[in-house]
């Protein structure tokens, strides 16, 4: 189990868990802390969180900033990626597809979604499904975010290094 599911699943039941889960994200990337995400699910295959509709995510007509609501997705994804990726696998972002069918007005609510299979396969590419809603369940931005999902590299451990340094 990856140290961000470890983390979610500790704090999660506790009072404010979610909320501690949240900040800790952000310092782990900081740049996520910009949209001040709050994290209400993370499971494998599945992460949503809520930003809230506040002045410094707002553009100049009022309603959240796609870029701000793409910056919550990109999160939902990362912890959703951390939570699912395979222990010999790692993973980084290859890039992002998405719409605006509708006008942010209000919170949202940032959904990153895959399927079990797309994991397993010797296929690096898996794409994962976000969507954004608003409060009333509108979806006001969707897409698909490309991750390269590679084997980790072998790491040199002491043997390995003098084995080779003897050579």
């Amino acid at each position: 189990m990856s140290q961000v599911l470890r983390l979610w699943e500790k704090l999660d039941g506790m009072p404010m868990g979610s909320r501690a889960f949240s900040l800790l994200f952000g310092l782990k990337a900081p740049y996520f802390a910009t949209v001040r995400p709050h994290f209400t699910v993370l499971a494998p295959h599945r992460a949503e969180l809520t930003i809230r509709k506040r002045w410094g995510v707002q553009n100049h007509i009022g309603t959240m900033h796609v870029i701000a609501i793409c910056n919550g997705l990109e999160a939902a994804m990362g912890a959703l990626a951390e939570a699912t990726v395979p222990v010999d696998k790692r993973w980084i972002p290859k890039g992002m597809e998405v719409a605006y069918p509708a006008k942010a007005d209000s919170d949202v609510t940032c959904i990153a979604e895959t399927d079990p299979e797309q994991w397993t396969g010797d296929d690096p590419e898996v794409p994962v499904r976000v969507r954004a809603e608003r409060a009333d369940g509108t979806v006001v931005v969707e897409g698909v975010i490309h991750l390269w999902v590679t084997p980790r590299p072998e790491r040199a451990g002491p043997a390995t290094v003098a084995a080779s340094s003897t050579s």
